[in-house]
């Protein structure tokens, strides 16, 4: 396995992975042909009546659905077996065939998780002025099987997102501009090259640092580059020998970047616990006192740890702040604010964190 890490393989993706040993790689990424079937006819942008980029190359060509449907169920099953049973399976495509993967996919025993709207911010238009702009790819990100655990990076997700959850509709541009790889005639190279920021996402979302990420259709080299970037590593294949001689100098130009600003390696889920009850015993807050939702919704500390309001009644932090928000659950600890005696506001989670600590021994009690 080792000779295959990190390297860009030239070949026929089938014929190396059956060369991989079972349940070798972490995560795969999959942006395999999309039989567009688009023939010779050229489109020409209507202001200026100058060729529009489309995709005819040789590699998404196929003779037939049967055939076109063969392929992805050979590919497919390879990578369920080279993917561990703990591992995550993306596969992206348009309209013409997420579907028939899905199918596919779901034929051969894996475990779809999330479809991912990747809707493209600066897409480009219908010219023929026939059908709507067509402005999103769909990811499916799947698991080997049902009962597979799985890694959700949750809370890196979330910081990235701006400390909400991560939804599953992607708000990123297509790759343009210095991003996009040229070839030996200045334009672009690959038709259907990837934004960084796309898959810097599925890697930070699904992976850890070190994990194995193999891409078998990996074009100009993105997957590779992510990966690197943030510390993991990679198999790259493809049987084009001018997107390989691209992407591994584009692989070879790629730096790891500081993660420590990016990822949240150790979720809340497995920090010590602190209850709320926990706050008013230390002294930090006290029976009486005011708590203050963001949008300034005020309760008050009740003598068992509860929180009241006059028209919602009593309850715990989290119960109060679904009754506020009109919602089934909702994490307390990311709503209320005490109100101290001079007016002024503290996130009850930054009191958490400092029970947190002391309990961790990173500090002493005050």
């Amino acid at each position: 396995m080792n000779k295959y890490l990190n390297q860009i393989l030239s070949g026929d993706c089938i014929d190396i992975m059956r060369k991989l040993p079972d349940a070798s790689v972490d995560a795969i990424f999959a942006d395999s042909p999309y039989n567009l079937q688009l023939g010779e006819k050229t489109l020409y942008r209507p202001e200026d009546q100058t060729a529009a980029r489309a995709v005819r190359d040789a590699w998404d060509s196929f003779s037939s659905p049967a055939e076109y449907n063969q392929f992805c169920r050979d590919w497919l099953s390879e990578c369920k077996r080279v993917l561990k049973p703990t591992g995550s399976m993306w596969a992206i495509g348009s309209y013409h065939n997420i579907f028939q993967i899905g199918a596919i996919m779901q034929e051969l025993g894996f475990w779809i998780l999330n479809d991912i709207v990747w809707v493209k911010t600066n897409p480009m238009p219908n010219f023929r002025g026939t059908r709507f702009t067509n402005a999103h790819e769909t990811l499916i990100w799947a698991t080997p099987t049902k009962t597979g655990k799985y890694t959700f990076n949750y809370e890196t997700m979330k910081k990235l997102n701006g400390g909400k959850q991560m939804r599953s509709d992607w708000n990123l541009d297509i790759c343009l501009g210095h991003e996009r790889i040229k070839g030996a005639d200045g334009k672009s190279l690959h038709n259907t090259q990837k934004p960084l920021d796309l898959l810097r996402r599925v890697i930070l979302s699904s992976t850890k640092p070190g994990d194995i990420i193999l891409d078998p259709f990996v074009g100009s080299g993105t997957t590779a580059a992510a990966a690197k970037e943030l510390g993991r590593q990679f198999i790259g294949i493809d049987k084009d020998e001018t997107y390989v001689a691209a992407a591994r100098n584009r692989v070879e130009n790629t730096v790891a970047v500081d993660l420590s600003d990016i990822e949240v390696t150790k979720p809340k889920r497995a920090e010590v616990r602190v209850a709320f009850r926990e706050l008013i015993e230390a002294g930090l807050l006290y029976v009486g006192q005011t708590l203050v939702s963001p949008r300034g919704e005020r309760v008050m500390i009740t003598h068992d740890g509860q929180l009241v309001h006059t028209l919602y009644g009593k309850a715990s932090i989290h119960v109060m702040a679904a009754r506020m928000q009109h919602s089934v659950s909702f994490n307390g600890w990311d709503y209320w604010s005490a109100q101290k005696q001079d007016g002024t506001l503290v996130a009850i989670d930054d009191l958490r964190k400092y029970i947190r600590d002391v309990k961790s021994g990173i500090k002493k009690a005050a």
